[in-house]
């Protein structure tokens, strides 16, 4: 699905690398506040195994939100990125950064946006904003992870 306010670009394997080695930094120092869109406007038009809320619901029944992504992005690897988007609506944020991964032999789509020492929000520290974490809506082809090496 096209969203017309959004520029994509493909970062290098080595910004990516660059990328993942701060936000692990972030989370183990527990120097970042995790936001998770839980409930999302959109998600009223759409099918509701590809919302957040029903993904995390069977993926994670009965754990912390917080800790569970915590757990999940730590784990990305620069293998599951698939592009960066940069939202020209909110343009002094920084960019959003889209990884794939399978749980449970299915797709999921994780979007994540990370400001480090943040100027956009009260607390000036580290911030981590999950805007997806859900089922895919069409299953991932090779083509879109740039380096995949499978």
């Amino acid at each position: 699905m096209k969203n017309n306010n959004e520029i994509k670009r493909t970062e290098t394997r080595m910004e990516i690398q660059t990328y993942l080695d701060r936000l692990k930094y972030a989370i183990e120092n527990d120097s970042a506040v995790i936001k998770f869109a839980k409930e999302r406007y959109v998600d009223k038009e759409r099918n509701k195994k590809h919302t957040n809320k029903y993904t995390i619901s069977v993926l994670f029944p009965d754990e912390d939100i917080v800790t569970v992504l915590k757990k999940e992005l730590i784990k990305l690897t620069v293998e599951e990125y698939i592009e960066t988007v940069k939202d020209i609506n909110r343009p002094k944020h920084s960019e959003f950064r889209v990884f794939g991964r399978q749980y449970l032999e299915q797709d999921v789509y994780i979007k994540i946006r990370v400001e480090l020492v943040s100027s956009v929000h009260a607390s000036g520290g580290n911030y981590i904003f999950v805007m997806s974490f859900h089922f895919a809506e069409f299953k991932f082809s090779e083509e879109e992870f740039p380096y995949n090496t499978n």
